[in-house]
């Protein structure tokens, strides 16, 4: 019993020696220095900012298209062959200025017609007049029957509405001879010619001679949440013009600056949002009839508040959160509240104060208390170096070689 008990210890002991040598040769030898080398890791290369004070909008996003505020179908009021096309295609024109011309021959005629039938019955209403006139005289002597006088004072009255008539008829003559020069009833751009010259035109055609459209100024339809209605609304009660700006469809070439005009008398219950109506004077000509665009309404702007890049704002378990450079060179974990934010800008409500300055690039890895070293932005460090005067040391060696030549 007492072998078989001294075997089994002797076992235990081996079995504990083997672990104990495993351990000690599978350690890495370098754990110490390991550890000591994170405590004295290098500090990590940042961009900071300085938190500043400034302006900054509250801005509304809306789809929109362009939409001219008049669009005119030119049209013949007349019927006539058409004698000229005074335009070209996609000029600019104003308003009174020629457009056609139908043939005046027959619109001349028939004013001359009217104008000669006029001065027919006018002779004719004199005449009657002077009869009447003597009728009166030898009435009061009892000269001529009374009836006679009454048919002569009705004949007198049937000759003025005859005169009357033909005045209508020659300005009606005088109208269709105008009509015979079709002028420009706005200013616009003129479209595609509808007909060619030598065409006979009449009031019923369709397609009329040529679309003039109107593109200065120009406004933009567009569509916003109906949550937003009473904020604008408030705002145009206030009396306060509300700037708008149009962008191209993918939202970052801005085409042009306007105004809001004013919004629809109704929600539309399909999409529960309100139509808005903004105005541009499009000086540029950088909007079109049925354009799409983004379309970005400034409803109010924050003056003088503390502003940060967006670019420094981190989101984790504290919240929302900066991480601020200490004077030490090393960054704490400040949690902030944030306003409403514009572009790459945001605005603090709370948390910062302007001179404080904070991360706004290297924040990956950075952790509460980590060592810093502040770098400068992107591309800062090549114009410094681009800016940079030519090392001494190789402008030397420069002189040198290009000098050796003399000696």
């Amino acid at each position: 019993m007492r072998p078989a008990r001294g075997r089994i210890g002797f076992a235990i002991a081996v079995v504990l020696l083997l672990a104990a040598g495993i351990v000690w040769w599978t350690k890495p030898a370098g754990t110490p220095q390991e550890t000591a080398g994170k405590r004295t890791a290098p500090p990590m290369s940042v961009v900071a900012e300085t938190v500043g004070k400034g302006d900054i909008g509250i801005n509304l996003n809306g789809l929109g298209t362009v939409s001219s505020l008049a669009t005119v179908t030119i049209r013949s009021q007349i019927s006539g062959y058409l004698t000229r096309i005074a335009f070209k295609e996609g000029d600019e024109v104003k308003k009174g200025d020629l457009i056609a011309e139908i043939d005046s021959r027959p619109f001349e005629a028939a004013l001359a017609q009217a104008k000669g039938q006029l001065a027919r019955d006018q002779a004719m209403l004199k005449g009657a007049q002077v009869d009447l006139a003597r009728y009166q005289g030898l009435a009061k002597q009892n000269a001529v029957p009374h009836q006679q006088l009454d048919t002569q004072i009705a004949l007198v009255a049937q000759n003025e509405g005859t005169v009357e008539a033909d005045r209508a008829s020659v300005q009606a003559a005088e109208v269709n001879l105008r009509y015979c020069h079709i002028l420009s009833p706005l200013d616009g751009r003129v479209g595609l010619r509808q007909v060619d010259q030598g065409n006979y035109v009449t009031p019923g055609d369709a397609t009329g001679i040529v679309v003039i459209t109107q593109l200065q100024p120009i406004s933009v339809l567009f569509t916003l949440p109906e949550d937003q209605l009473q904020a604008i609304a408030t705002r145009l009660r206030e009396g306060a013009v509300l700037p708008a700006a149009a962008y191209d469809r993918s939202g970052t070439n801005k085409l042009a600056s306007g105004a809001l005009q004013t919004f629809d008398s109704q929600i539309d219950p399909t999409t529960g949002t309100i139509k808005l109506r903004a105005q541009f004077s499009n000086e540029a000509r950088t909007l079109y009839p049925n354009q799409f665009v983004n379309v970005r309404l400034l409803l109010d702007t924050h003056k003088d508040v503390t502003t940060i890049s967006t670019a420094g704002i981190q989101r984790g378990t504290p919240g929302t959160f900066v991480y601020l450079v200490n004077g030490d060179s090393t960054v704490s974990v400040r949690p902030v509240k944030l306003g409403v934010t514009e572009g790459d800008r945001a605005e603090v409500q709370s948390g910062l104060s302007p001179g404080d300055r904070i991360v706004i690039d290297g924040a990956d890895k950075l952790r509460e208390g980590a060592r810093i070293v502040i770098r400068p932005p992107t591309g800062a460090g090549e114009s410094a170096a681009a800016a940079k005067p030519p090392d001494s040391k190789a402008v030397d060696d420069k002189g040198r070689r290009s000098g050796g030549g003399h000696e």
